[in-house]
């Protein structure tokens, strides 16, 4: 596959080029998208739904359970649509608990401990959603000090065992909500059936929001080792399409938008550009070393066009300032400004709609 075809075909997989009707079907297609910085993960999904998408879209769909945020892989939070939780947490799961194994013994937490908070925050959450600090207040009352990250590793721990997840958004006075309360996932999700193989499952949905990719690539996004991400190609290559050896696409690939931006302005940590082994094809040495992953391990929203990495951007979403204009750091004085423009007005009115 040619460059310029492997960048057209991942354009299109990402719902860049070929929008979902809506913030929830572009969800559903993706599986997962990072959302460490939450504000970015929605516009992940605004920037890949057509007509104009706002972020009071992507909150009501997280108020109305369709969407919920939590671990799902390599210790790292996403949005992923409720319905898919619990299975993807079936393939991930044990692995996440075996890299965080270490830590947990050197602040105290086992399977004991976990287990008693877990039946205490089931009392505590039976009328609603609670905050994250006031979890941490939960559970200090049981006599847990939860000082050195040990409140916060034992409420990660409860989400990637599928006990809790994060749901609706906590309204935020005159700017944008970035907390969510944390509810049980048995009580806000029901009804959410398993694929009959979940590991395979996990790959051909990996394909279908991000082909052409492989297995390399399959085990750096999943956090699966690469022999088991190899497992899960062998399980899954009948419903999808090898256009080279080892590459897969989608066999049911999105048409493509007629016409498109020159350029768009992706958020930090887009799945486009992180989720790869390999991110040569979409930036080059300089544009990733400006992009990141830094030594914070930061990746900062970026500009793209032609499906490349072409700049950098920068936005606020604090109190007072989530309505300034976003600021371009363009990586090539040749960039259309216009264009920019255009791109991070896109953004702007994600935001205010």
């Amino acid at each position: 596959m040619t460059p310029s075809a492997l960048l057209s075909e991942r354009l299109r997989s990402h719902r860049l080029t070929a929008p979902a009707r809506s913030v929830t079907d572009a969800a559903a297609h993706m599986l997962a998208v990072q959302s460490q910085e939450f504000l970015g993960g929605r516009w992940a999904l605004g920037i890949r739904s057509s007509g104009s998408p706002t972020l009071s879209a992507v909150d009501r769909a997280f108020a109305n359970g369709q969407l919920v945020r939590s671990w799902t892989m390599r210790g790292t939070l996403h949005i992923i649509p409720a319905a898919d939780l619990r299975w993807v947490l079936s393939v991930t799961g044990a692995r996440q608990r075996q890299q965080v194994a270490g830590r947990h013994r050197e602040l105290g937490i086992d399977a004991e401990l976990l287990a008693r908070v877990a039946q205490a925050l089931r009392t505590k959450l039976a009328d609603g959603g609670r905050t994250r600090a006031q979890l941490l207040d939960d559970i200090a009352e049981l006599g847990i000090d939860p000082a050195a990250q040990r409140g916060v590793h034992i409420i990660g721990a409860l989400c990637v065992d599928a006990v809790l997840v994060q749901g609706p958004v906590v309204a935020r006075d005159g700017a944008v909500g970035r907390e969510q309360l944390f509810v049980l996932v048995d009580e806000h999700i029901r009804d959410a059936p398993f694929p009959d193989d979940p590991l395979a499952e996990m790959f051909v949905r990996y394909i279908d929001g991000h082909g052409p990719a492989g297995a390399a690539d399959f085990a750096w996004w999943s956090g699966l080792t690469l022999g088991v991400a190899r497992e899960a190609v062998e399980r899954g290559r009948q419903r999808v399409d090898e256009v080279s050896e080892g590459l897969f696409v989608s066999s049911s690939r999105p048409r493509r938008a007629s016409g498109g931006d020159v350029v768009r302005a992706l958020p930090m940590f887009d799945e486009y550009y992180i989720s790869y082994a390999d991110r040569a094809p979409v930036a080059d040495v300089e544009a990733m070393r400006r992009i990141g992953p830094g030594k914070n391990g930061m990746v900062r929203a970026s500009l793209l066009a032609d499906g490349r990495v072409v700049g950098a951007w920068t936005h606020s979403a604090a109190v007072g300032k989530h309505r300034d204009a976003p600021v371009a750091e363009p990586f090539d004085s040749s960039l259309d400004p216009g264009a920019v423009v255009a791109a991070l007005q896109r953004y702007s009115d994600f935001v205010s709609g």
